[in-house]
């Protein structure tokens, strides 16, 4: 399982998501074809932007708990200030990839930032 997490912004334009997830998979090797799901906290499943990104991909989006994002928070490798200030939570992008990808998760690509997005990529045995 390869999820790709995504952070970001509050009203961020789809344009920017894909052009984020467009990146971190050049970064990461990959194609959109090797990507299973991409992966969001819950707190943003309101997005348009994601939502849209998704459709617009053909990629289903897992929204991840609170909970499953702190569980992993040990394993992230790049925490931020500012996502701590505010979201609580000191990484989110890698994170939610984390959590979505399963056991024995472990990031092929730390969070990048590009124009208030943030994406990191982790691959694991799924749930």
């Amino acid at each position: 399982m390869i999820a790709v997490g995504i952070g970001c912004r509050r009203d961020s334009p789809a344009s920017r998501i894909r052009a984020a997830v467009g990146m971190a998979l050049t970064k990461a090797g990959l194609a959109l074809g090797q990507i299973d799901t991409l992966a969001v906290p819950a707190f943003k499943s309101g997005e348009p932007g994601i939502v849209r990104t998704a459709e617009e991909l053909g990629l289903p989006v897992k929204f991840v708990g609170r909970s499953e994002l702190d569980a992993v928070q040990p394993l992230c490798a790049t925490p931020s200030a500012a996502a701590l200030e505010a979201t609580g939570l000191a990484a989110v992008s890698e994170a939610a990839a984390l959590a979505a990808a399963g056991r024995n998760a472990r990031l092929l690509l730390p969070r990048i930032a590009h124009c208030g997005v943030t994406c990191a990529v982790a691959r694991g045995e799924g749930s």
